[in-house]
């Protein structure tokens, strides 16, 4: 064997070595290769629709078109509430104002802008607000950052354009190239009836930006504007500047009004400007809504409440509704004073126009609400007065205090608590000796409620009885909501079971007389209808109902009984026939003076350390087959037979009028007599 010398086995180390190195390398060699081949395969045959997919996004986007509101009708088929055509100037910005080299072009675009405000000034429409350069940059009208639009994206600068103002940009669309670019979009503009027929019922429209953010208060859109990532529908992709609904029928019924907006589908460049329109999608006209709110009715409620308001001294508001019995359709729903929705017509309002309507743009018919910030007057609620003593007496039959028979010597003064130490009187101290619960109801007897209804349920049941007394308030829809279709109703504020309010025995006595609990004007005209109707709580609607763009019905609101008492004839026979207080001031020569159910109320409470009277009333007509319940309320009104009846007495002739108490229209009756007259001449 040979020996192999160092020189030698070192050379053959060194052979073996780099044959494994290169080895090695062949093999890296091959799987990066692979690896290469898989990849292009993979983007060839797999990904490759997805990255044209994209591709094609990059290169064209679409831009939001806002939807075209529904029409809001009366029952007397007028519009209240509709979209009509209107010009909306829209700027596209043709670079970055940034970052870069257009962050130094900063003041060549203000001093555009400049001149778009002046132009707006000189040629615009004096009776539509113009925007302000604070608008434009400081409150990101323009979206000059692109916070919420792309660098492609137009942006609204104002809508309701003049015929002069939409001249002048067409023909200076290109005016100011390299900087922005100007597209005159027609689209549309909220109206409402001049005639501001129930204004805070039918609600206004806001920006959606402005009623989506934190801050807002507003869940409904909040979790609109949360779910727009995943919203899958391009039709329901809200735009920040679109109009929604804020507040009465508006709101509650957004979704039908709103509709489906469409879109532009425009190209885009490397740069992210727009470079044309490839498509366009129009947008879907929203669901047309029906309410029942009858406008002749209404127009003559806010009059007569406008008038009376005008003779009292003290009041500032009022709120009535009226609502049909067998339907639970509400024909009239005021809370005065009012307003014109139509400040609000773009989607947003001007400082001074919103201190002219801050305290009258919610509706005191659905909720408490502050008349002004001085404190100076009453709330828009009040408590009941005497108009709970029917529902105290059936509370009293009910709970086996008395029956229908019992009698009651009333004296004009009622002691209750320990050793007689506290009393209540009657109005005027007047004493109406032996009264039964008919009478009691009909002479609005204090004593009979504190002696024969709330101090013998707080005697034979201590404390308890203020739960007993909620238990049948809520029967009848007193601290519950009505279920009416608006946002925002109240649901009462029950003092009566507060602590704070004195002691249990003091609550359960004031509470029977009608001095602890506040109600608003619909829960007040549900208890009257259930009175009428013998013990079903009828959810009053606003609606009847939802047609499409070709007017066809969509759906529809029928008549629903939301919970019944049964109680025995007679008792609802002593309801009745107890509720004829005398009102012959406003209801003298009604037609149905001797054929219609009410009761006066006059609730007393402190305001600034002093006592004000508030009036009250409701009723209902005809006794038998009644047809509408009215109720009525006039903070800081006084005796409600004085301020609270003659509004009333004005929403029955109306009603009459349109549809008649009996059934019988009385103005086809005047219509069928005027052409007799006219053919026998």
């Amino acid at each position: 064997m040979k020996i192999l010398s160092k020189e030698e086995r070192d050379d053959h180390r060194k052979r073996k070595s780099f044959g494994v190195r290169m080895s090695l390398f062949f093999f890296v060699v091959f799987v990066v290769f692979a690896v290469i081949i898989i990849r292009t395969a993979a983007l060839q045959f797999v990904e490759a629709p997805k990255i044209q997919a994209e591709a094609e996004e990059r290169a064209s986007q679409d831009i939001p078109m806002k939807p075209v509101r529904g029409t809001i009708f009366s029952a007397d088929n007028v519009k209240l509430a509709y979209s009509e055509p209107t010009q909306t100037l829209y700027v596209t910005f043709e670079q970055n104002f940034i970052e870069g080299e257009g962050k130094k072009n900063r003041p060549q675009l203000d001093a555009v802008l400049a001149e778009v405000l002046e132009v707006f000034k000189e040629k615009g429409d004096p009776t539509i607000e113009n925007p302000t350069m604070e608008d434009f940059i400081g409150k990101e009208l323009l979206d000059l950052n692109n916070v919420h639009s792309y660098g492609y994206s137009a942006r609204p600068a104002k809508t309701g354009l003049s015929d002069g103002e939409v001249a002048y940009f067409k023909e200076n669309k290109n005016k100011y190239e390299g900087i922005l670019s100007f597209e005159v979009v027609e689209e549309t503009l909220r109206r409402y009836d001049s005639d501001t027929v129930a204004v805070q019922t039918v609600g206004y429209v806001k920006k959606f930006e402005s009623v989506s953010n934190p801050d807002s208060g507003m869940e409904m859109y909040k979790k609109i504007a949360a779910g727009l990532k995943d919203q899958i529908d391009k039709g329901l992709i809200y735009s920040r500047t679109e109009n929604v609904g804020y507040f009465g029928l508006e709101q509650q019924y957004q979704d039908q009004l709103r509709g489906k907006n469409g879109y532009r589908k425009i190209g885009v460049t490397a740069q992210n400007t727009a470079t044309g329109v490839e498509e366009v999608v129009p947008p879907v006209k929203g669901n047309d809504i029906w309410s029942t709110i009858n406008k002749t009715i209404q127009l003559k409620t806010e009059d007569a409440m406008t008038k009376q308001l005008a003779k009292l001294p003290k009041a500032i508001s009022a709120s009535a509704v009226a609502m049909e019995i067998d339907t639970g359709n509400v024909v009239t729903m005021a809370s005065m004073p009012d307003f014109d929705a139509n400040v609000y017509r773009t989607g947003s309002i001007s400082n001074s126009n919103y201190d002219a309507v801050e305290y009258l743009y919610l509706n005191g018919a659905i909720r408490s609400k502050p008349v002004s910030d001085t404190g100076k007057n009453a709330e828009s609620v009040v408590y009941l007065g005497s108009t709970i003593k029917p529902l105290s007496v059936l509370v009293g039959l009910e709970e086996g205090l008395f029956s229908t028979g019992t009698t009651y010597n009333d004296t004009g003064i009622a002691k209750y608590g320990r050793n007689d130490s506290d009393s209540i009187r009657n109005s005027g101290s007047h004493a109406y000796g032996i009264l039964d619960p008919r009478r009691a109801i009909e002479k609005s007897s204090n004593t009979f409620m504190v002696e024969m209804i709330g101090e013998r349920l707080f005697n034979r049941d201590g404390a308890e009885s203020l739960n007993i007394w909620d238990k049948h308030m809520k029967e009848f829809g007193l601290g519950v909501k009505t279920g009416v279709d608006l946002p925002g109703e109240w649901e009462g504020g029950i003092d009566y079971l507060s602590d704070k309010d004195g002691s249990s025995l003091s609550r359960m006595v004031y509470a029977s007389f009608g001095q602890k609990g506040k109600y608003t004007a619909i829960q007040l005209a549900q208890y009257t209808a259930m009175l009428a109707n013998r013990g079903e709580r009828i959810q009053p609607h606003l609606v009847s109902k939802i047609t499409d763009s070709k007017g066809e019905t969509v759906e529809e609101f029928g008549r629903t009984v939301l919970n019944k008492v049964d109680f025995p004839d007679a008792y609802w026979d002593v309801i009745q026939q107890g509720m004829k207080t005398d009102v012959s001031g406003s209801f003298g020569d009604f037609a149905y003076k001797d054929d219609f159910a009410r009761k006066t109320g006059t609730s007393t409470q402190d305001l600034n350390g002093k006592k004000v009277d508030n009036g009250v009333f409701i009723a209902y007509a005809p006794r038998e087959n009644p047809k509408l319940a009215v109720a009525v309320m006039v903070p800081e009104g006084g005796f409600g037979s004085e301020s609270a009846a003659p509004i009333a007495r004005a929403i029955f002739d109306a009603y009459d009028e349109e549809y008649g108490l009996d059934g019988i229209p009385k103005k086809d009756i005047q219509d069928e007599n005027a052409e007799g007259d006219t053919a026998a001449e």
